[in-house]
């Protein structure tokens, strides 16, 4: 299960080295990303006539792709849906040789199988297992937080206060008319700190590349699956007296689930749904606390991996088009995501990992190292570099509460990981970048609140506008407190590897 699996399930973030052309930026033919070492057995394809799932990205125009869906049903494969205006289609096929025939088909950009395992056969970032509150704990907190007119679990929401979102919530708690969609593992909106904010009809099941808009589709598959839940509730978990409160208490929120219900992996077909999906349906900002799986690094020579960032990137830039600003979180490895050497002993995570050394550079992290995407990395109660954060210079973009375990606040239950909403009405705590990215899409939203016009790049530059920098250390980093030195942060004052341009800013998204 995603909770117990604390490595590097977050997205990390590194400048795009893709060479980008026209207008939804598809990837040249020309581009080439090598790892430093490749795995063996670096590309999939199906054993003992078993399915896997492909993507296929094609011109654009009507013809092109009409010809390209016949030569899928020559090569012995099943188109599963066409979004024709970004030139995508997803395909299942049990033909070892599927990828490598559509690759060879006019009009076909690039073609990849989008897993390992076949399709009968979890991609989350928070760091460690959930913390549940108990019914003492819940009181404790509560006659605290009661006493000064909160949320009565608020007392321990240190950090609301650490970006003045309390505060901020006095002023403008957020428009009606502002969505953050959920990319994950489903959204219980049936939360009674949820459902004031839910919007259903901008809610799907995206997993397997095609929408499911039925009434609850969008729910997660079991209580194990409360990753999605807990990002939801970070960002808007309404003011009603009831729980928690979130970012932005009064927008509304979506869940998009991606996650496959056994696995439950993130694979590229269910992504490139969820982007479109929230991009026709009017979101304003999505969120995604994970890494595209089955890969943690996309290195551009493997054609599979190739095509799985061509697919996504096109779904994103179309989000992005259309208005929508995504944010993705940096990772949970402590990496310095501007080296030029990193090891990916995780990947493929749907069959056997292989050890590989990767250039993040050039093998990339999807969908985080996209363009236009917003990398937030994560910071405790004490505004410093979470222990675990993955960090970069010209990297990170903007850094955001996401709990540290070593960083203790004075609150009534003491514990500096982040308390939201769970599945079945319940509340935990956890940490991670998969938190730290909510509460800058938070702002965001807020940001998108007082300036309704404002484009996605627009929003960006506001971010980062209004972000605090605390700079970077001037003692050795040491993040756990062994007494060795877990981080070198590069940069000064205005923007540096740590925090980027700086922690959101509730307060000043408002004002």
């Amino acid at each position: 299960m995603a909770h117990l699996r604390s490595r590097r399930r977050l997205a990390l973030a590194v400048p795009v080295a893709l060479s980008l052309t026209a207008s939804l930026g598809f990837l040249p033919g020309a581009a080439a990303a090598a790892p430093l070492s490749t795995p063996a057995s670096a590309s999939a394809s199906p054993a003992d006539g078993t399915e896997l799932a492909y993507v296929v990205n094609t011109k654009t125009d009507r013809h092109t792709i009409e010809s390209v869906k016949r030569a899928i049903a020559r090569a012995d494969g099943t188109v599963v849906v066409t979004y024709d205006k970004i030139g995508v289609i997803v395909a299942h096929s049990a033909n070892p040789d599927f990828g490598k025939q559509l690759r060879a088909v006019r009009g076909v950009q690039s073609a990849g199988a989008t897993r390992t395992a076949p399709l009968t056969a979890a991609g989350t970032t928070d760091e460690g297992a959930a913390q549940y509150l108990t019914k003492t704990q819940a009181a404790k907190i509560a006659a605290r937080s009661t006493a000064s007119g909160e949320e009565p679990l608020e007392a321990d929401q240190w950090d609301l206060r650490a970006i003045g979102a309390d505060k901020a919530a006095k002023i403008n708690p957020g428009s009606r008319n502002v969505t953050v969609a959920v990319i994950d593992t489903g959204v219980d909106d049936t939360h009674p700190d949820l459902a004031p904010n839910f919007s259903a009809a901008q809610s799907a099941n995206c997993v397997g590349g095609k929408a499911d808009t039925s009434y609850g589709a969008w729910r997660p598959a079991n209580a194990d699956h409360y990753h999605g839940t807990h990002v939801a509730g970070e960002i808007a978990a309404a003011r009603n007296g009831i729980g928690v409160a979130g970012v932005a208490p009064n927008v509304k929120v979506a869940g998009i689930k991606v996650a496959d219900p056994v696995s439950e992996l993130f694979y590229p077909e269910s992504v490139v749904c969820a982007f479109v999906f929230a991009a026709d349906h009017g979101v304003e900002v999505t969120n995604n606390s994970y890494y595209v799986d089955p890969w943690l690094y996309n290195c551009m020579d493997d054609p599979d991996q190739r095509a799985i960032v061509d697919a996504v990137n096109r779904a994103q830039l179309y989000a992005q088009h259309k208005g929508t600003l995504n944010l993705a979180s940096a990772g949970n490895s402590n990496d310095d995501l501007d080296s030029h050497a990193l090891v990916d002993d995780s990947s493929p995570d749907d069959s056997t990992a292989v050890p590989r050394t990767v250039d993040p550079h050039k093998c990339f992290d999807v969908p985080t190292q996209l363009p236009g995407v917003v990398t937030v990395s994560a910071t405790g109660v004490a505004s410093t570099k979470s222990y675990y954060s993955s960090y970069g210079d010209g990297v990170i973009d903007i850094a955001a509460p996401g709990g540290d375990k070593f960083q203790l606040p004075d609150t009534p239950s003491k514990n500096g990981r982040i308390l939201s909403t769970m599945p079945n009405n319940e509340y935990a705590f956890l940490q991670g970048t998969s938190m730290a990215s909510p509460h800058a899409a938070g702002v965001a939203a807020l940001l998108k609140s007082a300036h309704p016009s404002a484009t996605p790049a627009k929003l960006q530059a506001l971010l980062k506008a209004q972000a605090d920098n605390p700079g970077c250390p001037t003692d050795p980093y040491d993040g756990d407190g062994d007494g060795v030195v877990d981080a070198t942060c590069v940069g000064g004052k205005r923007v540096n590897g740590f925090y980027g341009f700086g922690i959101v800013n509730a307060l000043r998204a408002v004002k």
